[in-house]
């Protein structure tokens, strides 16, 4: 669906101006927006999850750890597509509270694609280099948008995520480095700086993040790990067409509205990944952890 005839639906949850500034700007954050029941929820699971990192001694598709993780100091990095393994988060993904967030932004009818649960855990929680998220699941229009929940609070010593002002009407970047490997990554010299929000907040607070927009985020130098949940939904109509890098049994259901008898093509071109079908290579073999 067209930016404009979105913008010509009544809002459901957000405000008019939330959702012109999330078209404008390419990101919004709703501060204090979920509730503390569902907070509960979501901190419950993911501490849950953090005890069965202990035994992991590896990553792997699933669970991706920090260097010097330990059994007796667990230090996750990443949880690939949580809604498979807590039926919590999956709950959450198909809350109404969500889906009529996603709605306010994608239309009416709405389709879940992935989720990922960045823990950015204390004392060195490794940075998040700038980057554009489309390239790694590109669709056939650029509808996808991930919400972000804060399930701690974050503040600016944590490595809040930070994005580019409008970058999303801009171009997309190359993923790959000169070796064709993927890193991606976006060199600083090539964005206006002048432009880069840093997003914080309390704990429930949500970013409505487009799929163009580019953003990164700093390392977590605090005492404190910035557990960050993000699930990306998109238009019904919007087609994925290549494999999705963070698979799940929960991939393509309608979540709100109404299955897609057409699908919506945006004339944009978007840079292929690589083939994610053998499972996700995440870039982080490949990234200079210097580059800046």
């Amino acid at each position: 669906m067209l930016e404009e005839q979105i913008l010509e639906n009544d809002v459901l949850v957000l405000s008019k101006k939330q959702r012109e500034q999330y078209f404008e700007e390419g990101a919004v954050l709703l501060e204090n927006f979920v509730r503390e029941q569902w907070l509960k929820k979501l901190r419950k699971a993911s501490e849950e999850i953090v005890e069965r990192s202990r035994e992991i001694e590896a990553s792997n598709n699933c669970y991706i750890l920090e260097g010097n993780h330990s059994r007796e100091h667990p230090r996750l990095k990443r949880l690939s597509s949580p809604v498979d393994h807590h039926p919590t988060f999956w709950d959450f993904v198909k809350d109404d509270f969500c889906t009529m967030v996603a709605a306010d932004v994608v239309g009416p009818d709405v389709k879940y694609h992935h989720s990922k649960l960045n823990f950015k855990v204390a004392r060195g929680g490794m940075k998040f280099d700038w980057h554009q998220d489309i390239q790694a699941w590109p669709h056939t229009d650029y509808s996808p948008v991930t919400l972000g929940i804060y399930i701690e609070d974050c503040g600016p010593e944590q490595g809040p995520i930070t994005t580019i002002k409008g970058s999303h009407k801009g171009p997309l970047f190359s993923m790959y480095d000169e070796n064709n490997n993927w890193v991606l990554r976006i060199p600083k010299t090539e964005l206006d700086m002048t432009l880069a929000e840093e997003h914080i907040g309390s704990a429930g607070s949500l970013l409505l993040l487009n799929c163009r927009t580019v953003h990164g985020s700093a390392p977590n130098k605090s005492d404190k790990s910035r557990p960050f949940l993000l699930n990306v939904y998109s238009s019904a109509n919007s087609m994925p067409y290549t494999s999705n890098p963070i698979p799940s049994q929960y991939q393509g259901t309608i979540v709100r509205g109404q299955e897609a008898t057409w699908a919506s093509h945006d004339p944009r071109p978007c840079q292929l990944p690589p083939d994610w079908s053998q499972g996700y290579a995440g870039p982080w073999s490949h990234q200079n952890k210097d580059n800046p």
